[in-house]
This record gives C-alpha cells, sequence and structure tokens, in this order.
C-alpha cells in the first residue's frame, strides 16, 4: 500500500462526506486507503457515511482524546509507505496525489508535504506555508497586520502562493508525512489535545534532520470556520496550545525569547477574550 489517508472526525459530518467524496473522485487507481476515526462525536449521523462509503475504514473512539491522540491511534491501523492527515472539513482539488507522492520520493530527506489552501470564497489561507515561531514572527503574527513581502514572516510571505519549495511548517489540515519516519519520531504530540500539534510535528521533522516541502502546484478547499466554534473554549485551547509549544522549546534554551512570547500570548489571549464579550 502507497498511502494512508487519516481523517479524524468530530461532529462535521455533511463536511466529513464532502471529503470522503472528494478523495473517491481524485485518487481513482492509486494504490491508497482511507481511515476514518470518530472522536466520540455527539452526533452520531457519521454511521450513516458506513454504508455509503463501504471501502473506508471507520474507527469509533469511546472518548475524546484529542486530535493528535487520534491521529496516532489510527496511523497505528494504516498498512500505507505515506500517511496523509487530512481534515474533514478539506476537499481534494484535483488529480495530483501520484504527483505529489512522486515528488515525495525522489527527495531522500522528505520529511512532511503541505498544499495550497483556500476557502470557500477563494482567499488563500497563508497558513498554508509557516515559520517556526520565533520572538519576532510571532510579535508580528500577534500584534500587527503588518505583511513583509520579502522577509521571513511567520506566514511566509516571501513564498509565492503558488510555488513549490522547502518550508519549515505546513498545516495539519493537509500533512503528507512518511509512515515509517512519523513513527520514529513519536508522532504527533499528544500534550496537544487540538491546535499546534502540526508546528511541532513539522518542528520535530526538523530537528531531526528531515525537509519539509509546500506544493503550491495543488491545493484543496478548507472550509475554514464551518468547523470551529470561536468561543473561550477554541481560545483557551489555541493560545494553551502555543503555550505548550514554548515551554517545550523556549523555556530553557531561549529563556529571553520564552519570556517575551509568553507575556505575548497571555496579553493576546486577553485581547481575545475581551473581543468575544
Amino acid at each position: 500500500m502507497k498511502l494512508s489517508i487519516i481523517i479524524v472526525n468530530y461532529n462535521v459530518t455533511r463536511l466529513l462526506r464532502n471529503c470522503l467524496l472528494s478523495i473517491e473522485k481524485y485518487t481513482k487507481g492509486e494504490d491508497y486507503e482511507v481511515i476514518v476515526i470518530d472522536n466520540a462525536s455527539t452526533d452520531a449521523s457519521w454511521r450513516d457515511l458506513i454504508a455509503e462509503f463501504p471501502e473506508v475504514y471507520f474507527i469509533s473512539s469511546e472518548q475524546n482524546e484529542g486530535f493528535a491522540s487520534a491521529n496516532n491511534k489510527a496511523i497505528k491501523t494504516a498498512t500505507g509507505d505515506y500517511v496523509l492527515l487530512l481534515n474533514p472539513d478539506t476537499e481534494l482539488e484535483g488529480y495530483y496525489m501520484k504527483e505529489i507522492l512522486d515528488f515525495a520520493d525522489s527527495k531522500a530527506d522528505f520529511g512532511g508535504l503541505g498544499v495550497r489552501m483556500h476557502d470557500a470564497e477563494g482567499v488563500f489561507l497563508p497558513e498554508s506555508k509557516r515559520s517556526v515561531p520565533d520572538m519576532f514572527n510571532s510579535f508580528e503574527k500577534l500584534f500587527t497586520n503588518f505583511k513583509r513581502s520579502n522577509t521571513k514572516s511567520y506566514y511566509r510571505s516571501d513564498i509565492d502562493e503558488y510555488a513549490v519549495e522547502e518550508v519549515e511548517v505546513v498545516t495539519g489540515a493537509f500533512l503528507l508525512v512518511k509512515k515509517d519516519i512519523y513513527q520514529k519520531i513519536g508522532g504527533l504530540d499528544e500534550t496537544y489535545f487540538m491546535y499546534g500539534e502540526d508546528i511541532d510535528l513539522c518542528y520535530t521533522l526538523l530537528r531531526n534532520g528531515y525537509k519539509n516541502y509546500y506544493y503550491g502546484a495543488a491545493s484543496i478547499l478548507h472550509h475554514k470556520g464551518e468547523s470551529t466554534i470561536k468561543d473561550e473554549v477554541y481560545l483557551d485551547r489555541f493560545y494553551g496550545a502555543m503555550q505548550i509549544f514554548i515551554d517545550k522549546y523556549y523555556r530553557e534554551s531561549k529563556p529571553m525569547q520564552y519570556s517575551f512570547l509568553k507575556a505575548g500570548l497571555k496579553l493576546r489571549h486577553k485581547i481575545e477574550k475581551i473581543k468575544l464579550k
């Protein structure tokens, strides 16, 4: 088996169905499998998809232990040489899977790969290509709308959205990695419940000598926002994930950056909570 596509579902049956239909359409003839793990959805309608998609392997979790844990659990059952972490609120948009896999095969140091993402209105999503968070690019992301066109910002604005380039971080909404490497580096860090685990995985790949790539020649539709309720729980999880990341990598090795980032995250978290009221 060449490819295992891993999808974690949580209460988004309609979006999941569209995602599966897009896979069915655009991966015909490829050597692949699809594994869907439901993360203890309160909406049981996802079970209706089992009969509609008999080739898909569905797993049901008894409790929601988070995105990272669900992916790691599903990947244990995967048989593909590569695993593709794919959000249920995404849709493939072309017959590019073989092209992407051939590209990955051509790189001896291949770590991870992400593609160009856009929303339902066709707007490019800048999180498709990113830098590892540091003191400087994090300040730019947290407190300004200033976009530097010729420097290495957090959202790699120096790289064209349609380019194929080496980057540090790609998105977990579509993240291709070799299964043996994924397992070798420990998979997704289950300390993260949701958000941040893709940044951590990409950074771990880099720290182990692998390279990550942005493949802007291929694209997916990401229904960003439709599957996420932007409430206090979301904010706590999002900023909590960023705190986990800086605790893990900066607390001891870069104490000055750590202090700055910790204060910045706390302030921005507070500002976003005020905006909700």
